[in-house]
């Protein structure tokens, strides 16, 4: 049998406190078979020594543009060839303006300008820098170029802010990268994901909804757009920016909801039913604010269209995975869910270890029995849940018999 060939990566290091997370990066990519050169701006030398990479990787780091110890003093143009993909981790502002400017003035921007090969980069900053004008500018302008950006995330940030600007946790930006360098199985394909709560109007300013945060299926939509495929993702109202690399389609109730998801089941070969649709929703809903009184007030609610159930019932439709959010009895609730809505495969947990949280524990049932994913970060149970439903999917296709797909380690 020919042996894989080993990736190879290009790893810059800008200045940043981040860059401490990119040292256990470098050592996951390693552990992955991907080969790793690193490369760091001055600034990231004073964050994270060249030992520790050199240390991490086995290889010299290298920093000066007139390194005379490549071929013409021209470590600019060997660094960037024979490598899959050059990754900047973390990308400061400063390094995105010069990328987004093709500015040239030290070794890591200069080989970034003379690469032929894929760049990803993974932000991280300040969430006043993040937000700049200037700085959406520059994001926007190398997104055109085809650079990928890889996140940056919410949260606690060094400076004690909080906010958007944070880099991707190590893991999350190990899948990233080993998804772009991977074959894309789903290319040629049109994945349509639902994710969010609805909201179901009561009044003009009252309404009916839950505590979905849109985070599942964001990842899940993030996931399949890293395997190749062609995704829309319909969307009820969250706080999450749409992914940029999916269709994006935004609504508010579970009407519009099932209209959307009509208008893209059809042509659709997978459909990941993510979203947390409203079951009931009022059914005479008010045109003007109602006023509080002190009597008590009865609405009545009609039950909405069950979107996952209808979508299976399409003939020739989709391959429809489900979600259950459940708060005990988690394997008799799910499987009857399953069972009722005549789908192969559906994903559950228990809401008392998801909402609102970045992690998430669940467990697919299929045809087979049970298949656990443990606690992990809602990117990374996103691709374990796509691979599971890919391997189904394609059996199915073929009419081969399924090995449950087991969480990477």
């Amino acid at each position: 049998m020919e042996e894989i060939r080993k990736r190879r990566v290009l790893l810059g290091v800008t200045g940043g406190i981040a860059a401490y997370k990119v040292a256990e990066l470098a050592r996951a990519l390693i552990r992955n078979n991907v080969e790793v050169q690193v490369a760091m701006t001055e600034a990231g030398t004073k964050f994270v020594t060249p030992a520790t990479f050199q240390a991490l990787t086995g290889r010299p780091v290298v920093t000066d543009l007139w390194d005379a110890s490549f071929a013409n003093a021209m470590a600019h143009i060997e660094l960037s060839r024979g490598v899959d993909a050059i990754v900047v981790a973390p990308a400061s502002a400063d390094f995105l303006a010069k990328l987004a400017h093709g500015l040239a003035d030290d070794l890591l921007s200069t080989t970034c300008l003379a690469r032929n090969c894929p760049l990803l980069v993974a932000p991280a900053m300040n969430r006043e820098m993040w937000d700049n004008p200037a700085t959406q500018r520059n994001v926007g302008l190398l997104r055109t170029d085809g650079v990928a950006i890889l996140g940056p995330a919410s949260g606690d940030q060094a400076c004690g802010e909080v906010g958007m600007g944070r880099l991707l946790e190590p893991e999350e930006l190990l899948q990233a990268i080993l998804d772009f360098l991977s074959p894309k199985r789903l290319a040629g394909r049109r994945v349509l994901v639902t994710a969010g709560p609805t909201f179901e109007a009561i009044d003009t300013v009252r309404g009916i909804t839950n505590l979905s945060s849109g985070k599942m299926g964001y990842a899940l939509a993030e996931a399949a757009a890293a395997q190749g495929a062609d995704v829309t993702l319909v969307s009820g109202p969250t706080s999450l920016a749409p992914p940029a690399n999916a269709h994006f389609v935004y609504v508010t109730s579970a009407a519009e909801m099932l209209n959307a998801v009509n208008a893209h089941a059809a042509s659709a070969d997978l459909f990941f039913s993510v979203a947390a649709v409203a079951d009931y929703t009022p059914e005479a809903p008010s045109s003007r604010k109602i006023k509080k009184s002190g009597e008590p007030l009865e609405i009545k609610l009609k039950p909405t269209v069950d979107i996952l159930a209808h979508v299976a019932k399409m003939p020739g439709g989709p391959f429809c995975v489900g979600f259950a959010a459940e708060s005990e009895n988690l394997a008799e609730y799910a499987q009857a869910k399953r069972k009722r809505k005549s789908i192969p495969m559906i994903v559950a947990n228990l809401v008392q270890h998801t909402i609102g949280r970045e992690e998430n524990e669940v467990t697919i049932y299929d045809d087979a029995g049970a298949h656990p994913i443990a606690r992990a970060p809602k990117s990374r149970i996103a691709h374990a849940i796509l691979e599971h439903a890919l391997a189904l999917y394609e059996a199915r296709r073929g009419g081969a018999t399924v090995t449950p797909i087991k969480q990477a380690s």
